[in-house]
């Protein structure tokens, strides 16, 4: 099994819409730390699992510098964040979104 990993990050703009009130619910932005982890067992015919510039055109391409609330169909957090980056791209499996130096949410497939 092969096995990549890619980082980067996002300057990102959203409001959540909560069953409680929170500060959160107002206009804020964070520097995102995204992690994805992608796997096959066999490589591609250029010798990857995936390009790790494709991975980056996926998402970073996508959300970078923009309200996610204007361009994501559900309430972003975190949490539902990670699922929608891995749906994104065939190969990942796991995927961890940092929104701040103490809140990170993680999504992985099962087994």
């Amino acid at each position: 099994m092969y096995t990549i990993q890619k980082r980067f990050e996002i300057a990102a703009s959203h409001s959540l819409k909560l069953s409680y009130e929170s500060k959160c619910e107002n206009l804020h932005g964070h520097n995102w730390v995204i992690t994805v982890w992608c796997r096959s067992r066999e490589l591609n015919p250029d010798g990857m699992v995936v390009d790790f510039t494709h991975i980056k055109q996926l998402i970073q391409g996508k959300l970078d510098h923009q309200n996610l609330n204007d361009i994501l169909p559900f309430n972003t957090t975190a949490e539902n964040m990670a699922r929608w980056i891995c749906d994104q791209i065939p190969e990942c499996y796991k995927v961890m979104v940092q929104e701040s130096e103490n809140n990170i949410a993680w999504y992985e497939e099962d087994q």
